[in-house]
C-alpha cells in the first residue's frame, strides 16, 4: 500500500472521528440544558446590515421567540421554525438561528436597506438593491430618492444601480431630489430650478449624467436656473434645452422666435422665387428691346444673382447641425 493511500485514509479518520466527538458534545450539552429557560439574558439579538435602519425592532424579535416555544426551554424549541418565521418578516433580507453550548439562542438578522421609495398607482413602497418590494413602516422613515410613475419590476435593479450611483457621486447626489417615469421616458428632478433633466431610457446613465454636468459646468452656472423648463440628455452627442414659458426673461425670445417663424417664407417657397425671378427679367427686357446679336447676351448676368443666395442658403443649412445645445 502506498503511503499517499495511507495519508488520505489516515486524514479520512481524523475527520469523522472530530465530527462524532463533536456530536457527542453538542447532544450532550443538549441534554444537559434541555430543561432549562431561556431567559432575556439568555437571547442575544443582532443587527448585522451595514447601513442602519431600523424596521425591525429587538423587542419583536423576543416576542416572536416567546410564541415559537411557549415553555421557553431549550429542549422545545425548534430553530428551523423559528428561523423561517423571522425570514418571512418583509422587511428582513436573511436570519441566522442558532444555539451555543451554554445554552445561550443567538439571531443574526440582516434587515433589507431601502435604495428608493416608489410610488405607484397611490401606493407607496420601498425597493432594495436587489429589487424586492417592501412595505413601508408605521414606525421609522427611512431617507432615501423618492421615484414617480409607472415603473415595472424587471426595471427595479436598473433603477435601484442608477440611485445608487447617484448617492455615491457629489455632483449628482446635489442636483437629483427625485426620479419620474412619463410614459417610457425618466427624469431626473433637480434641487435648483423648475427644469427636469429627461434621460429617456435606463442605457449609457453614466455617459448621459456626465453629458449634464459638462453642459451644467460650461453653460447652466453663468443662467438662471428658472430659464429652463426641462434639459433633454437622452439624444447621443446632443443636448437639448426647453425654454420655461412662466420666466419673463423668455418671454420676448419665444415671441422673437414666433415673430420670425411667421414672417420667414418656407423652403419651397424660396425655392419658386429664385426659379422665377430670371424668367420674369428676361421677359420685360425682351419685349423692351428691339432684337440686336449683340444684347442677346446681356440676361447671362441676371443667371448669377440665384447662385450666390443658393450658396448662403446652403452654407446657413450647413452650419446648423453643428451646434451642440440646442434651444427650443
Amino acid at each position: 500500500m502506498s503511503t499517499k493511500n495511507m495519508k488520505n485514509k489516515y486524514r479520512i479518520l481524523k475527520i469523522a472521528v472530530t465530527v462524532i466527538i463533536l456530536g457527542l458534545l453538542l447532544s450532550f450539552s443538549l441534554r444537559r440544558f434541555s430543561h432549562q429557560q431561556i431567559t432575556d439574558n439568555k437571547i442575544s439579538v443582532k443587527m448585522s446590515e451595514k447601513t442602519p435602519v431600523y424596521f425591525v425592532d429587538e423587542k419583536d424579535i423576543r416576542e416572536i421567540v416567546k410564541k415559537e416555544n411557549p415553555s421557553g426551554k431549550v429542549g422545545d424549541l425548534n430553530i428551523p421554525s423559528l428561523e423561517k418565521r423571522i425570514n418571512s418578516l418583509p422587511a428582513v433580507d436573511s436570519a441566522n438561528v442558532y444555539l451555543n453550548l451554554n445554552g445561550k439562542l443567538n439571531l443574526d438578522i440582516k434587515q433589507r436597506v431601502p435604495v428608493f421609495r416608489l410610488n405607484k398607482d397611490g401606493k407607496d413602497f420601498y425597493v432594495d438593491e436587489k429589487g424586492i418590494e417592501f412595505p413601508i413602516s408605521r414606525t421609522y422613515s427611512h431617507p432615501c430618492m423618492l421615484v414617480t410613475g409607472n415603473v415595472q419590476r424587471d426595471e427595479y435593479e436598473k433603477l435601484a444601480e442608477l440611485v445608487g450611483k447617484i448617492d455615491k457621486d457629489d455632483f449628482s447626489k446635489k442636483y437629483f431630489i427625485g426620479i419620474s417615469k412619463s410614459k417610457e421616458n425618466y427624469n431626473l428632478l433637480t434641487s435648483e430650478g423648475n427644469y427636469r433633466v429627461e434621460i429617456g431610457d435606463l442605457d449609457n446613465i453614466d455617459f448621459k449624467v456626465k453629458g449634464f454636468k459638462t453642459f451644467v459646468e460650461k453653460y447652466l452656472v453663468y443662467q438662471d436656473p428658472q430659464k429652463y423648463s426641462m434639459v433633454s440628455v437622452k439624444y447621443q452627442n446632443q443636448i437639448v434645452t426647453t425654454l420655461n414659458p412662466y420666466f419673463k426673461e423668455n418671454d420676448s425670445i419665444l415671441k422673437a422666435g414666433k415673430l420670425e417663424l411667421a414672417k420667414g417664407p418656407s423652403p419651397m417657397a424660396a425655392a419658386k422665387k429664385t426659379e422665377t425671378k430670371p424668367k420674369t427679367t428676361e421677359a420685360k427686357k425682351t419685349s423692351s428691346i428691339s432684337p440686336k446679336p449683340k444684347e442677346s447676351t446681356k440676361p447671362k448676368t441676371h443667371t448669377k444673382e440665384p447662385k450666390k443666395t443658393e450658396k448662403k442658403s446652403t452654407a446657413k443649412a450647413l452650419s446648423k447641425p453643428k451646434a451642440k445645445v440646442k434651444i427650443e
